[in-house]
């Protein structure tokens, strides 16, 4: 296999990341799994968007979606709550950095969106030194400041159910 089709194929084995899939579309969030999906979903769109760019990091399972989960507990909530994922939906997560104009690639990354345009962002080096709760704050204040929307993503007895997944990239193979 070439080096550019290894490129254009997930880096991870897909059925050992879906948990970590899982754990964000358990609170309602779609996934956008092409450019067409980002597109469709955040630029032709109006109101506000979550655009959560998921990983196999440890930060991401400790920390960012976690606190993802819950912040999308909060009163006010984005209208449309999305994730894409690195090293899995190579398009669609390229696509997503194109749309957040001047933020270098990172992953996990969280950026808020308005009318098609990134408003806010969070990046991996900000959300690696935060803990999942300080993560939840931060978006939770961007939810009261820029959203409309009711919350919660999904109803309270639903997401005391939920388990967080915790492993990290380390026990994931590489295709």
């Amino acid at each position: 296999m070439s080096l550019f089709q290894m490129s254009q194929g997930p880096t991870y084995d897909p059925e050992a990341v879906q948990p970590m899939r899982d754990e964000l579309t358990a609170l309602g969030i779609e996934e956008l799994l092409s450019p067409e999906d980002v597109d469709r979903t955040l630029q032709n769109g109006e109101g506000t968007a979550l655009v959560v760019i998921n990983s196999v990091c440890g930060c991401a399972a400790g920390n960012a979606r976690p606190g993802v989960a819950h912040a999308l507990q909060n009163d006010k909530i984005p209208d449309i709550n999305t994730t894409v994922f690195a090293g899995q939906d190579k398009a669609a997560v390229a696509r997503v950095r194109e749309l957040m104009v001047g933020v270098p690639p990172s992953s996990p990354c969280i950026g808020l969106f308005k009318d098609g345009q990134a408003i806010k962002v969070l990046q991996r080096f900000e959300i690696e030194n935060k803990t999942a709760p300080q993560v939840a704050e931060v978006l939770k204040s961007w939810f009261d400041e820029f959203c409309d929307s009711e919350g919660p993503s999904i109803p309270p007895e639903e997401f005391a159910k939920l388990t967080p997944y915790q492993a990290c990239g380390s026990q994931i193979p590489l295709m």
